[in-house]
């Protein structure tokens, strides 16, 4: 898999565990949920699936403008390679 790919598999999963444990700690108390406490539940699933997904594209741009920073580095050092002959 590519480091793009790895990277936003990564920002996913972490906004699906951060969601689940979410709900299970919103599960685990004595009272019953109310229809409140199931609203703010889902909610803050939606909240933490939008931010995952913001990171996951924010991780991709950075990943692509880090590899086309190297592509011109490696450009450049080819340059100056040829020059030196």
């Amino acid at each position: 898999m590519t480091r793009r790919t790895n990277a936003l598999l990564a920002a996913l999963v972490a906004g699906a565990l951060t969601s689940v444990s979410a709900v299970s700690i919103a599960q685990t108390s004595d009272a019953p949920m109310t229809h409140a406490d199931k609203k703010a539940a889902k909610k803050q699933a939606e909240a933490d699936k939008d931010a995952a997904v913001a990171q996951a594209k924010a991780d991709k741009k950075k990943t692509e403008s880090q590899s086309e920073a190297n592509e011109a580095a490696a450009d450049a050092k080819l340059k100056n390679a040829k020059k030196a002959d």
